[in-house]
């Protein structure tokens, strides 16, 4: 018989989100499991070997229980020509910065070979974004001893996941950073309260539920978990700890008093995402077009020149509406602040 993870049993019922694009880094998903609470790897963006590189450099960092977050697949939705009208825009901001637009491909970003990764390296929790893994795959996992979770924004979707093998569900409320995690990837952003669809679905479904999206204290932590989530997770709470590899731009920004509000916008990859508001989503969000991962590819070479320069005002800033409220410190020591003084287990 195979132990495995159960979300009761973390000492803290705190998850760090994974983090694509660098904050979440080995050492950020260890320090988090070994106060007490789990640490994600943010495997999204990484290549299969990248993924492997990541578990087992966590592994080497804990003993305790990981969990490694997946993007599944999305269908092509931008076509060529939206996709070169938007290069067209973004032709002035590409000289600017002195580099050339990427080249916007579709792809799976390795789904098959990463689904092998984590099936034969065994992460505790494997997660997934933008969608629900088909059937033979939970299977495939939970048989290896690992937990399907998926992220949901409804209850469609919801129901989706868990007709398709999902043991546990991360519900994300609007007031997430970084991506909405909806399955139709040209779904506009709904302002539905975290909490009436946490509601909705404890009264609807009898798995494990982790609450998601501009949480950010204690007191934020205990009102989840008090209205039936099993956990609270934060991503926004984590991206000045020490061990997190959030880039010095964006650091810098999350404390910068120049920056006072959050929005959502798909200028920089082609799906939405809630970020700092800066000139490039001021500029370009009525140019810009559907189509993830091809936005990103084209938008990344301007992102990172821009980070070079120290400008933050040509790069994605993913942040929650709670970003105010994050601290630089030691992932323990926010861990820490985030344990809720008394929580019904």
């Amino acid at each position: 018989m195979v132990n495995r993870f159960a979300f009761g049993q973390l000492d803290v019922p705190v998850i760090a989100a994974p983090m694509a694009g660098g904050p979440s880094t080995p050492e950020l998903v260890a320090a988090v499991t070994n106060a007490g609470g789990l640490g994600f790897i943010a495997a999204g963006l990484l290549s299969a070997e990248g993924c492997a590189e990541h578990i087992v450099a966590a592994r080497k960092l804990t003993a305790g229980p990981i969990g490694v977050n997946l993007f599944v697949p999305q269908p092509p939705t931008g076509t060529s020509a939206q996709l070169q009208a938007y290069a067209t825009a973004l032709a002035d901001e590409a000289r600017h910065y002195g580099v050339r637009l990427g080249d916007p491909r579709h792809g799976d970003g390795g789904w098959a070979a990463k689904l092998d990764v984590v099936h034969d390296l065994r992460p505790d929790v494997v997660s997934f974004t933008f969608g629900a893994p088909a059937s033979e795959d939970s299977v495939r996992l939970r048989n290896a001893g690992i937990q399907p979770v998926a992220t949901v924004t409804n209850v469609e979707e919801a129901q989706i996941a868990l007709a398709r093998g999902a043991d546990a569900l991360i519900v994300q409320g609007p007031s997430a950073g970084g991506h909405r995690a909806t399955f139709d990837p040209t779904a506009p952003p709904v302002d539905e309260p975290l909490e009436d669809l946490l509601a909705a679905l404890v009264a609807r479904v009898d798995v494990p539920i982790v609450a998601a999206g501009g949480l950010a204290t204690a007191d934020d932590v205990a009102a989840v978990i008090n209205m039936g989530a099993i956990a609270a997770q934060l991503g926004t709470a984590f991206l000045l700890a020490h061990e997190a590899g959030t880039n010095p731009v964006h650091r810098a920004a999350l404390t910068d008093p120049q920056f006072t509000q959050t929005v959502f916008t798909r200028a920089f990859t082609g799906r939405y995402a809630r970020g700092l508001r800066n000139r490039f989503i001021d500029k370009h969000e009525c140019d810009a077009v559907f189509g993830f991962p091809e936005v990103a590819m084209l938008t990344g070479p301007l992102l990172a020149a821009s980070v070079k320069a120290g400008d933050p005002h040509a790069t994605s800033l993913w942040a929650g509406t709670a970003f105010a409220k994050a601290k630089a410190a030691s992932a323990a020591d926010i861990i820490a602040q985030l344990a809720p003084d008394a929580v019904p287990r």
